[in-house]
């Protein structure tokens, strides 16, 4: 007996004359997650990616955890091969089945018959299986409303498919396929569910995080770093340049008024990040902010920060409250990292009393107070990089 993943396909089943490329992309993540486990062929038909082992060392419970992840995907079932002739079906069904039958007390049998043929039809072949399993499970009943494990029988053209439902996948597109932007990687609760949010709509992954060393610890760039390997189960490997801000914070301390940090800080940020992310090709700048969350995202302040960028800003949770983001990050596992008490350059320097309805002209005028473009320049020369890697 033979087991292998069905993988059903999300939104690309809607595309049209693009539909192959979606597809092609989505095997192609697939593959590159399923390295670490064995060897598997991977083949997309009838909008169902079939994940098959090519030998006996493949990991099949690492592969299945690893492929729930992948984005493009909305389902996932583990499901055993066998040849399309009913008393194969039969067998299989009595090998492969019990355990999902386990402490359960009712069930009913699905069939669908793609290869048309098969001699018997669908209500056919569910009959006739239901009576195999009730043979062989003589406690259990048959309920077509509400039962406790729904079997699934799929004839299809390369043999018959037996599971028993489907495990929700990630959703969404496969990364790759809408694009590559540059995430500002902070180490809170809010950007890393951000840069999850867009990688899911099959945007590729560029990071920039904002040190303040020594004001700020290696083990808050650590911290960061831990995140952004979370977020690379879904997004998959990507690279963290991580720029130091300690120069232009320590300069905006000395020329300019202390209610104008924050402001004039994030103007820096969003330059360095617009500049940074046309150098590696990227078509927009993700963050994590949400409206009127702190008082550099009242709308008045964003209004103040974003003209420095020349790229599209996303920002998928700006509509979002706290709960809802936090939410987000103990669903994908980002949540108990994010609240580790390592400070980041956000915390250092904040003025007690921010300026939250501040006006351009204003925020202008305390930016001239300092060469601007040297700052940024010098800020992106001492540029490091490193490459978080999606790892089981």
């Amino acid at each position: 007996m033979k087991e292998i993943l069905l993988c059903k396909c999300g939104e690309i089943v809607l595309k049209g004359a693009n539909r192959r490329f979606f597809e092609e992309t989505l095997c192609k993540n697939i593959r590159y997650r399923a390295r670490p486990f064995g060897r598997f062929e991977v083949t997309a038909n009838q909008s169902t990616v079939v994940i098959a082992p090519l030998d006996g060392e493949a990991d099949m419970d690492g592969l299945f955890e690893a492929v729930l992840r992948v984005f493009g995907i909305v389902g996932v079932s583990r499901c055993a091969v066998c040849e399309k002739d009913m008393d194969a079906i039969a067998r299989t069904v009595r090998e492969y089945v019990p355990p999902f039958l386990s402490g359960k007390k009712t069930f009913k049998v699905e069939a669908k018959r793609s290869d048309k043929t098969f001699p018997l039809n669908s209500p056919a072949i569910a009959a006739e299986i239901g009576g195999v399993v009730l043979e062989a499970n003589p406690r259990l009943r048959v309920d077509v409303r509400n039962p406790d494990v729904v079997l699934h029988v799929e004839i299809r053209e390369m043999g018959a498919y037996i599971h028993a439902g489907q495990f929700r996948g990630a959703g969404g597109m496969p990364v790759g396929t809408n694009g590559r932007a540059l995430l500002l990687l902070s180490g809170g609760i809010d950007s890393p569910v951000a840069g999850y949010m867009i990688a899911k709509r099959g945007v590729q992954l560029e990071a920039v995080h904002f040190e303040s060393f020594p004001y700020t610890s290696e083990r808050a760039k650590e911290k960061v770093l831990e995140l952004a390997r979370i977020v690379a189960q879904y997004a998959g490997s990507f690279p963290v340049h991580v720029v130091s801000l300690t120069h232009i914070q320590e300069e905006l301390v000395k020329n300019c008024q202390e209610d104008y940090f924050t402001l004039v800080l994030r103007r820096y940020m969003m330059a360095i990040a617009d500049r940074l992310a046309h150098s590696l090709g990227c078509g927009g700048l993700i963050t994590g902010e949400s409206l009127g969350q702190v008082a550099s995202q009242t709308m008045q302040a964003l209004g103040v920060t974003d003209p420095v960028a020349t790229l599209p800003v996303f920002r998928p949770c700006i509509g979002l409250d706290k709960e809802e983001i936090i939410q987000v990050a103990r669903r994908i596992g980002t949540f108990e990292t994010s609240i580790q008490p390592y400070e980041d350059c956000c915390t250092v320097f904040t003025p007690k009393h921010p300026r939250t309805r501040p006006e351009l002209s204003r925020v202008l005028e305390q930016q001239n107070r300092l060469d601007f473009e040297a700052l940024v320049q010098e800020a992106l020369d001492g540029m490091q990089t490193v490459r978080v890697k999606n790892e089981p």
